[in-house]
């Protein structure tokens, strides 16, 4: 475990320095008096830097060690009156660490050449872990990487990349959420809050703007993200992803991600891979931490403050942390190419809608089977005394739907985390923590849009081309403003657990966990269509409303202006949308590792266990758009009951007592899950995995398993229902009928998942460390809705031809259906059903599929230049193939380098330099370029980050003191130009609209 918070050591900036020179002198005044100095020591027992840390303030003694040296160990503590020189030593008694004084009198630690638990191979050389060594004083304590159920020190077969406390200050980003969506091999897809307000999630599930992670483009209901060990709930309106946006920065300890897949391990949703966020727990003292943000221009102003505290002692510890974390909006004004939905002059087109104020006359072609604008309403005017010659034919006014609207919402978060574990015997240990958050949102989106149907009813009904009525397209963000969402998202993690040895080698682990998240979000300002059709004299006054159109006004839709009172306005804004869902999961786990039996190349380790799992889904809408009373709904209770079994076999066939020429090491590891839904059935899913070095810098690796997601809740029973739309056909757009809602008859989505790869930690320079791992995943039976995931193309596309049904106004059946389908909808007589081309389907399905294949590298090296340490490292994914299969009869087709789809080429290099108390670093980011679907060239992206960082070598008042200076996209290089559809300049997909980014952070341990 790695814990890189600042630390109590007077020389606390050379703890990485000695790593490459520990027999240097290091200076410690006056310490020759302090030798035969006396001391009432009282060190409880803990974590070995815990107590290390006592020691420095009870003695006053310089001590410097990185921390490598000290992960994972413990100290049984001291209590006893002895010179400093008497009381390291016997805190160091029984550890693998050896103690070093140099000439001036200071004490340095350098950790025994021991093997050492490492959970990526790059993390550090792979030689220690082949090389036969001198037995330790003690055992390194054992742990659980992610990817594995069995304590162990040796690398597995997965790809594992770890990001420590230290990795994630280095990256200049205030969240864990930020740092994830970083990574190469991650995909910013729909799940995160730019794409939900520029429109681009056009499946609408994420209107709480949380952040999930999609690792590899799978999805991010692909990607299974636990927090110590545990499962998340449910987020969004189909709870089918984890949002880690609501996770506390300060408790964080260190993620590990997971990249292959591993449903025989974790069960459900562990498809492209697993994130495992490991809070902290052994901790003593206290750390302060305050952090403040601006982008350039001002927008999104950032801060953050948390406080942690701690203590351990003989057999336990206890640790509270709080954190309040506040980004304001940015607003879409504060970017160009957000701004306005004319992107003519970053040479594009003109994507500014003709729903407007003053609007369109429109007249429906029957050719081209949609309503076309034909005559504009005269700008400038108040909308009275117009005559048929007062409109402009042939004239388009535009509207553009950007004004007012926000490109990142504004995100308020509170989190309180608790973690406590007590021995209650030598052999018995309990343990519980607690995550308690609250993260509030706002945000604006373009404002309501309506065709509205305008009669002789009317006072100020003119017709310029003498029909009885007319239907106009209208924008009312100039008179009600843009659509307001606020909301909040609660969320509840609790765990209780107990370890217990149960001898020779075996230890049986038991936990109980309940997870919760619930979200609440108002969108109001909205139109109610109904109170507007009587404002406009459509249908008569409603006695059951306070309004009367002949008494308090008549909406007047022909004016540029002040054409309508504030009652009016009052009145057909009354429209709102509340929405409340939760999602819960209760689970109980029991599980045993120990060893089975000796092998020629090691001990022979399993694990067992069984797991049972409830799940529960609930959505509440209230709703007031179209009617005179609110519409109360109601989904759900969902429920399921899961009841798992699984087991794990670690066999290593040779090591270093049997190791061969070319075969210094070869373990083989066998996993196995079965999982019984009581709703969709029963998986069973297997992995296997190898493990070869053939000497001791290279390490080979390999990786079979299939995988699996269960469909959410909502996918499964969600109400079915369907609503009136107008979706871009061509130049023009046309009305259909789009159905939408859950399936019964949905199975389990299928995966295969292969890794190989090979690694590499050179003798000839120790630094450096090399790894290249192969992938691929074949996804078939993919539950989703492919008409809502390409909305803007489904008309005319022959691969969405099974989701449309083409309509004609002249067929009996299929006005018949389209008319039984209307009747259970809200938008029945909001327009003529000749005037329907089509119904299409937008409901949940087994899709055909998504395969996916790449390369993922990886480089680290470290040496010594420039009066200090060079730390180097860099991160490439590389994707081969990316295709998807609309449905089991289409062909594949690559989506590869498309517009809002995975670029084939991530990177993100770095270079850190330090000496003494300071740090500079730079990093860049890399995406590639690629084309929008029609074959238009968007171009690259590269950033540069850059981070200066202070720690005074100093006690007292500075003592613990950490500073860093970050800038994020130092450059401020804009996201390249993309012609959305959406009406904004860049891809939200592959890139971000925050621009340079500037944040101050301050740490203190106290």
């Amino acid at each position: 475990m790695r814990n890189t918070s600042s630390r109590f050591r007077l020389l606390s900036g050379l703890a990485a320095w000695v790593l490459l020179a520990p027999a240097t002198i290091i200076a410690a005044p006056a310490v020759q008096a302090a030798e035969a100095q006396v001391i009432d020591f009282d060190i409880p027992a803990g974590t070995l830097d815990a107590a290390l840390i006592a020691f420095g303030k009870q003695s006053g003694r310089p001590v410097a060690y990185s921390q490598d040296v000290v992960a994972g160990l413990r100290s049984g503590g001291l209590k006893a009156r002895l010179t400093p020189e008497a009381a390291i030593a016997k805190l160091l008694a029984n550890v693998p660490v050896e103690l070093r004084h140099t000439g001036g009198g200071a004490m340095v630690l350098k950790r025994f050449a021991i093997p050492v638990i490492y959970s990526s191979p790059l993390e550090d050389p792979i030689s220690p872990l082949l090389e036969p060594v001198a037995p330790a004083p003690t055992e390194v304590a054992e742990v659980v990487v992610t990817g594995s159920l069995i304590r162990g020190q040796s690398v597995g077969a997965s790809p594992v990349v770890t990001m420590s406390r230290d990795d994630l200050d280095r990256s200049g980003r205030a969240t864990i959420a930020d740092m994830l969506t970083e990574l190469p091999q991650a995909f910013g897809g729909a799940n995160s809050g730019d794409t939900s307000l520029t429109n681009s999630d056009t499946t609408g599930g994420n209107a709480s703007v949380a952040t999930g992670v999609n690792l590899r483009g799978l999805g991010a209901s692909a990607t299974l993200v636990l927090v110590n060990g545990r499962r998340m709930a449910g987020s969004g309106l189909k709870g089918d992803f984890a949002d880690v946006s609501g996770l506390p920065t300060a408790a964080v300890d260190r993620v590990e991600v997971l990249l292959d897949g591993a449903s025989a391990i974790y069960g459900s949703d562990a498809v492209g891979g697993v994130v495992n966020v490991i809070l902290r727990k052994d901790f003593s003292g206290a750390e302060t931490r305050a952090r403040v943000g601006v982008a350039e221009g001002g927008g999104a102003l950032e801060r953050l403050a948390a406080q942690t505290l701690g203590a351990t002692w003989s057999g336990g510890h206890v640790l509270a942390s709080y954190e309040h974390y506040h980004r304001d909006s940015l607003a879409s004004a504060e970017r160009d190419f957000a701004a306005t939905a004319d992107l003519r002059s970053l040479g594009g087109t003109d994507r500014r809608l003709f729903y407007s104020r003053p609007g369109n006359v429109l007249v429906f072609n029957s050719a081209s089977a949609a309503y076309v604008p034909t005559w504009a309403i005269p700008p400038g005017q108040s909308g009275v005394g117009l005559t048929a010659s007062s409109f402009q034919a042939g004239v388009v006014n535009l509207e553009n739907q950007r004004d007012q609207t926000d490109i990142l919402p504004e995100q308020r978060r509170d989190t309180v985390y608790l973690a406590i574990s007590q021995a209650l015997a030598p052999n018995f240990e309990v343990s519980a923590d607690a995550r308690i958050g609250r993260r509030s949102y706002a945000y604006a989106l373009p404002g309501s849009v309506a065709n509205l149907t305008v009669t002789s009813a009317n006072p100020y009904f003119v017709s310029p081309n003498g029909a009885a009525s007319n239907v106009i397209a209208y924008s009312f963000t100039d008179e009600l403003g843009p659509l307001r969402s606020r909301g909040k998202s609660d969320s509840l993690a609790l765990s209780v657990g107990a370890d217990i040895d149960i001898g020779r080698t075996w230890r049986a682990s038991f936990y109980g966990a309940y997870a919760e998240e619930v979200s609440r979000r108002a969108n109001t300002n909205r139109l109610n269509t109904r109170f507007l059709s009587e404002a406009l004299g459509s249908i008569a006054d409603d006695p059951a409303t306070s309004y009367s159109a002949a008494r308090d006004g008549y909406f007047n839709p022909y004016g540029d202006g002040a054409a309508n009172s504030q009652a009016v306005l009052d009145f057909i804004s009354g429209g709102y949308i509340r929405t409340r869902y939760a999602s819960q999961i209760k689970t109980v786990n029991a599980q045993a590792d120990g060893v089975v039996m000796a092998l020629p190349g090691g001990p022979m380790k399993l694990a067992v266990g069984a797991q049972v799992r409830t799940e529960d889904f609930q959505t509440r809408t209230i709703s007031m758009t179209s009617r005179a009373t609110p519409t109360k709904t109601i989904t759900g209770p969902f429920r399921r009951t899961v009841a798992a079994g699984f087991a794990e076999l670690r066999a290593p066939l040779v090591g270093p007592d049997n190791a061969l020429p070319g075969v210094r090491r070869l373990e083989l590891s066998l996993a196995a899950r079965v999982e019984r839904y009581d709703d969709v059935g029963e998986t069973r899913n297997p992995k296997i995995g190898v493990v070869w070095a053939p000497s001791g810098a290279v390490i080979f690796r390999a990786t079979y398993g299939t995988s699996f997601r269960a469909p959410s809740l909502p996918e499964v029973f969600e109400p079915q229902d369907a609503g009136a739309a107008f979706l871009q056909s061509g130049s023009t757009t046309k009305l259909v009928l789009l159905r939408y809602g859950g399936n019964p008859n949905l199975k389990p989505e299928e995966a295969k998942s292969w890794t190989a790869g090979v690694d590499y930690a050179s003798k000839r320079w120790p630094g450096l460390k090399l790894s290249l791992t192969w992938f691929d995943t074949d996804f078939t039976d993919k539950i989703g809705t492919p008409v809502y995931d390409d909305i803007y193309n489904v008309l005319g596309n022959a691969a969405y031809a099974p989701f449309v049904q083409t309509l004609d106004p002249n067929n009996a059946a299929d006005q018949a259906k389209l008319s039984a389908l209307l009747a259970t909808t809200t938008s029945a007589g909001l327009y003529p059903t000749n005037a329907y081309t089509a119904i299409v389907d937008g409901r949940n399905v087994n899709t055909g599929g998504l395969r996916i294949q790449g390369l993922d590298l990886s480089a680290r090296h470290r040496l010594e230049a420039l009066g200090g340490r060079v730390d180097l490292s860099a991160d490439l994914t590389y994707l081969i193939d990316y295709e998807r299969q609309l449905t089991p009869t289409t062909k594949w087709v690559s989506y590869l380098d498309q517009a809002g789809q995975p670029v084939d080429l991530r990177a993100r290099t770095s270079a850190t330099w330090s000496r003494g108390p300071w740090a500079a670093s730079a990093a860049v980011n890399y995406v590639d370029d690629y084309a929008t679907a029609q074959g238009v060239a968007i171009d690259s992206w590269t950033t540069l980050d850059a981070q200066l960082a202070w720690r005074p070598e100093r006690d007292g008042l500075l003592g613990g003191l950490a500073m860093a200076l970050s800038v994020q996209n130092l450059l401020g290089a804009d996201p390249p130009f993309y012609d959305s559809p959406q009406g904004v300049g860049y891809d939200p997909a592959n890139a971000d609209p925050l621009g340079r980014f500037v944040a101050l952070q301050l740490t203190k341990r106290w």
